[in-house]
């Protein structure tokens, strides 16, 4: 037991760290909860449902709670197709923008409980906090399972820890400021025990990470661009699909506030719509860079924006992913620590071959790991809709995977290639503006 004190010095009542873990939980919990029901509310409000049981609203909003934390739901007597014949589908398009209200809330509670917890004490925090979570997941499954919406206890116990577990590691990295202390380790004494040439290999691979990280996170900024730049082109058609759906105000602020969730799912489509991968709307259909080929869609204000028929400019894209790339790998170079082109200029003194190989070798490793990143991303971010055509939606991870390894290698050899003239001009440019700031101070 230990006693809890604030940033003040003002000390508390005595709570046991696993109990002070399973109330942040269940604070986040209910949290996340009351955010999800209240636009149902509205609606509900509204006559927006057919079914006015305050049950069934209660049932509608734990299976949402559900699945922003990626519990598939199986939807079963639900007509497909044309046939409208009673069949069974399976919901698992997760709106990752609502998965954040959760993994924001587990943060927090990550930060609070490191807080209050000393290095090797904050296992029993997390511990009470993730049998309080999975034990809200558990509950909210069996009590929202219906006929029509059928949940595996299983995935609604373990899934959601996922989100909220992530959450809490990193809020409580925040608190600690490094991994290592995080789980109670010297860094810096363990690698003093190892060799020089070790560390030269770690410090090549763990800048090599980075690099890819920093690779696959700005081809996102820069998917997020593209999107941005293709919804306010074709602003008057999702203005018009509003305008067809007759939502009424609340109905349109409901609606507006489910494509935001849904909002970094479509980030993450026009990153591989930008590798030329593309994405699925639907069985059979295609949508990428030189073309879409789509069926019809449900009349969401969003998918107006989507480009259709063979586009002439659209190839221009394939360039958004080597710029990421370039970015990494001049990057890399700022970081001085490409040890294994070290390495292989001592061992070959062939010069011209030894940067050759080291740059094409640094190119296809920051690629893949830019690649693994982002068909991660293509992974979390598909699902399917489980009505009709609608059971495959969006990019392919492995073929995301691909194209963006192979163009972020490209441009990180570019990148590599290319910047050591980039710090030359800026050194120069540096150079030039204290020499005149000189001039001006003794003028």
């Amino acid at each position: 037991m230990k006693l809890r004190a604030d940033q003040t010095g003002n000390r508390g009542l005595p709570m046991p760290l696993w109990l002070q873990g399973g109330l942040e939980a269940a604070q986040a919990a209910f949290i996340s909860a009351i955010v999800v029901v209240l636009p149902l509310v509205g609606v509900w409000a509204t006559d927006g449902f057919q079914d006015r049981n305050v049950d069934s609203l209660a049932r509608l909003g734990g299976q949402a709670w559900l699945l922003i934390h990626g519990v598939p739901l199986e939807l079963a007597h639900v007509n497909i197709g044309t046939a409208a014949q009673p069949g069974s589908g399976l919901l698992s398009l997760i709106p990752l923008g609502l998965t954040l209200i959760p993994f924001l809330l587990a943060w927090r509670a990550g930060r609070r409980l490191a807080r209050a917890s000393y290095t090797d004490q904050l296992w029993q925090a997390f511990l009470g906090a993730f049998v309080v979570y999975a034990a809200f997941g558990a509950a909210t499954g069996f009590v929202c399972r219906t006929p029509e919406v059928v949940i595996n206890l299983w995935f609604a116990m373990t899934i959601p820890l996922i989100s909220f577990g992530l959450g809490m590691i990193v809020g409580a990295r925040r608190e600690a400021g490094s991994w290592s202390r995080l789980i109670g380790v010297d860094a810096v004494a363990w690698l003093a025990k190892t060799s020089q040439h070790s560390r030269w290999a770690g410090s090549y691979v763990g800048s090599a990470l980075k690099a890819g990280f920093v690779a696959a996170m700005a081809s996102v900024c820069l998917a997020a661009v593209l999107l941005a730049v293709t919804i306010v082109w074709h602003w008057t058609d999702i203005i018009a699909v509003y305008e067809g759906i007759q939502a009424g105000a609340l109905g349109g602020a409901v609606l507006t506030i489910a494509q935001l969730g849904f909002l970094p799912n479509l980030v993450i489509f026009a990153l591989s719509w930008s590798t030329g991968a593309g994405f699925s709307l639907g069985v059979g259909s295609a949508a990428g860079p030189l073309g879409t080929a789509v069926g019809p869609l449900p009349a969401v204000p969003v998918l107006g924006a989507l480009p259709a028929g063979q586009l002439d400019a659209g190839a221009m894209a394939l360039a958004l992913p080597v710029i990421a790339g370039i970015l990494a790998g001049w990057w890399f170079l700022r970081e001085g620590e490409n040890h294994f082109d070290e390495w292989l200029s001592i061992k070959i003194k062939a010069r011209w071959f030894t940067a050759a190989v080291s740059t094409l070798f640094l190119g296809a490793f920051i690629g893949a790991v830019a690649g693994l990143l982002g068909g991660a991303l293509a992974w979390i971010a598909r699902g399917s809709a489980g009505i009709g055509r609608l059971t495959e939606i969006g990019p392919h991870p492995l073929w995301t995977a691909v194209w963006l390894a192979a163009e972020v290698g490209i441009g990180v050899v570019i990148g590599y290639a290319v910047g050591p003239w980039l710090e030359r001009s800026q050194k120069q440019r540096e150079a030039n503006l204290d020499e005149a700031a000189y001039d001006d101070e003794h003028a």
